[in-house]
């Protein structure tokens, strides 16, 4: 399955969180759509459910979710599926996605669930899981999936091929598409470079850009990272550094006007900012380099 592209500026959205509901729903700003978690929004009523379908009038939604665990070998929680399902008939999103990871598992006769993304070996029996998780979640929602390559902070020995070869049987396998998390590649490459194993981390991120089908990519993430000094944290937490951008605006050349999300998890700023980054965004699809920052 080809992904569409968008000819002009590729679409930008903003992660939509609990700070900035009312703001955004009295300002309505320039946003081409919202991206929510999908499990926040479960349920059969209530104010969440209700702020969101006002949202609903005015942008398209996407559908982000955390809690699939599309590579635990136990399968897809039965609950968990009929809730997405249901979300999807109500919100009818412009876009399904969540994790290459799992987050389920059997320990004395009881599944248990991380409540966290953990990495994936990248191998034959990950692949197969993978796809049986991916195609049963797609068989329900009657769409194509999205989804999400991880930053990861410890790796399997008995992964034996790269992640974008990986990713790319998934796709063929299934139908599935891809959403590139563009920060992701970049901290899991500075993750490489302290342990020594990678020399050059933007030159890898374009290297996995370039390794990446283009049809098959439906959206990008952005976002912020905090570098503690031994390790690289994926959190959500601060403006898109340069680097990022730089690798972005390479994805987007390869890609052709892929949507793009920026994402603000911790330390949530004012909308203005989550706004401005957006803006960053769409500017490199329209007049770039224009308007990225230094």
């Amino acid at each position: 399955m080809s992904f569409s592209q968008h000819p002009g500026h590729a679409p930008c959205g903003i992660g939509w969180r609990h700070p900035h509901y009312g703001e955004l729903l009295e300002s309505l700003p320039d946003l081409d759509f919202l991206e929510v978690h999908s499990e926040n929004f479960f349920g059969d009523g209530g104010a969440a459910l209700a702020v969101l379908g006002q949202a609903r009038e005015h942008y398209s939604v996407s559908l982000h979710g955390v809690g699939l665990a599309l590579g635990s070998a136990c399968g897809i929680d039965a609950w968990h599926l009929d809730q997405l399902a249901r979300l999807v008939e109500r919100i009818e999103p412009v876009r399904v996605s969540d994790h290459a990871c799992f987050a389920r598992g059997a320990a004395a006769g009881r599944e248990l669930h991380a409540a966290d993304l953990l990495p994936i070996a990248f191998n034959n029996a990950a692949l197969d899981v993978m796809c049986a998780n991916v195609q049963r979640v797609q068989d329900r929602l009657k769409r194509p999936l999205l989804v999400e390559n991880l930053s990861a902070y410890l790796h399997f020995n008995s992964s034996d091929r790269d992640e974008t070869t990986f990713l790319g049987e998934l796709v063929q396998r299934t139908g599935c598409g891809l959403l590139v998390d563009v920060n992701n590649i970049y901290v899991n490459a500075l993750n490489a470079r302290l342990a020594g194993n990678e020399a050059d981390p933007l030159g890898a991120c374009l290297r996995w850009l370039d390794q990446i089908p283009p049809a098959c990519v439906g959206e990008l993430h952005l976002a912020g990272h905090c570098d503690s000094g031994d390790i690289v944290i994926d959190d959500h937490g601060s403006r898109v550094c340069a680097e990022v951008w730089q690798i972005y605006r390479h994805a987007q050349r390869r890609f052709g006007g892929v949507p793009a999300l920026v994402e603000w998890d911790t330390g949530i700023p004012p909308l203005a900012v989550l706004l401005g980054e957006a803006a960053c965004a769409r500017n490199i699809t329209t007049h770039a380099p224009q308007g990225v920052p230094a």
